[in-house]
């Protein structure tokens, strides 16, 4: 049986990829910070250790063959590089120099799509593209590429593969996280909806690229799991579909955007959280459109779409067990974390 080291398992991608692992005959230990956060399926063949993203888990990646690394900031409020570099660029060399150490086989780390520069419908990104602004000046996505650049510099003994998602919907979305974005409209009479558009894809399929990029993946490569590329206005409308709504669809001028991002800015010097900034507003106005072409092809991938994806997380908010629904609106970067 092979042995896997999960972080994150406690997310809305985590309880996926234990979801699969489990199912395809893997041993998971998960490392998690209170078992009791914990609420994915129990199974004979999964460990949850308790410790933080620096704690010292050598012991327990002394057994494992593979290390999924998935926990990160994702946060859009934080105020300097210094709080995304701590947890995004230092937890993950002191978790892979402890699985060097250990003699681990292989190190997939998920990133973000966004450390690759995005495309168009005419021409999408992919793996090749270099990052682009706004994401080049988004600490969140910066901090991400500092550490792809850092393992593949250091590849030479335990393998690294970099799997790079686009914005993920489905189940156990227990925060909600990126299920925010249906909250955006569901429920709601009047909608305004921004300018631009962005890759979606059902986080099922990501937790299947990841588990297969234990196979398949080859070292030293990057992989988007991407999917689907529409504008937000679209997206709204399967939603809207899916839930037999017909709320007023609006544009949000994009002054409005540059005009908040401001703001932002301004607040964001005088030291105040708020997920409002000119990069976060920038990434509402652009169609952040990728291809998933790799994927399909060296991990055997299949997407489903996104109103399966879509239906399956509003499925899973009105399950009896989801007692901590949020129907309020959202702050607008919740468009824009991948």
């Amino acid at each position: 049986m092979k042995k896997v080291f999960v972080t994150g398992s406690t997310g809305l991608l985590g309880t996926h990829v234990v979801k699969k692992l489990l199912r395809d005959g893997y041993f998971v230990i998960a490392l998690v910070r209170q078992k009791s956060r914990y609420y994915g399926q129990e199974d004979e063949n999964l460990r949850l250790v308790e410790g933080s993203l620096f704690s010292d888990v050598s012991s327990h990646l002394k057994l494992v063959d593979f290390v999924i690394h998935i926990a990160a900031e994702t946060g859009q409020d934080l105020l300097s590089y210094g709080e995304y570099r701590k947890t995004n660029y230092d937890a993950v060399v002191h978790l892979f120099s402890q699985s060097v150490e250990a003699g681990v086989r292989k190190f997939l780390f998920v990133s973000t799509a966004n450390t690759m520069g995005y495309g168009n419908l005419d021409e999408l990104g992919h793996e090749s593209s270099g990052q682009k602004y706004p994401f080049t000046k988004s600490y969140y996505a910066r901090s991400k590429s500092e550490t792809e650049d850092f393992l593949l510099r250091n590849n030479k003994t335990t393998e690294v593969v970099i799997l790079n998602p686009t914005f993920m919907i489905g189940p156990y979305d227990w925060k909600p996280s990126s299920g925010k974005i249906i909250y955006w409209v569901w429920k709601k009479n009047l909608v305004f909806y921004p300018s631009g558009g962005k890759n979606f894809v059902h986080v099922e399929d990501v937790a299947c690229g990841i588990v297969n990029a234990i196979d398949r993946g080859k070292n030293g490569e990057r992989y988007l799991l991407a999917h689907e590329n529409l504008k937000y206005k679209d997206f709204f409308k399967k939603v809207n579909m899916i839930t037999r709504q017909n709320p007023l669809l609006l544009p949000l001028p994009d002054f409005i955007l540059i005009l908040l991002g401001v703001a932002g800015d301004l607040l964001r010097s005088l030291n105040v959280k708020t997920n409002l900034s000119s990069p976060n507003m920038k990434a509402l106005r652009i169609d952040n459109y990728y291809t998933n072409c790799k994927s399909i092809e060296q991990l055997n991938l299949e997407y489903q779409s996104v109103d399966k994806a879509i239906a399956d997380a509003i499925d899973f908010f009105q399950n009896k067990e989801y007692t901590t629904l949020k129907t309020s609106p959202k702050p607008l970067s919740t468009f824009q974390q991948n």
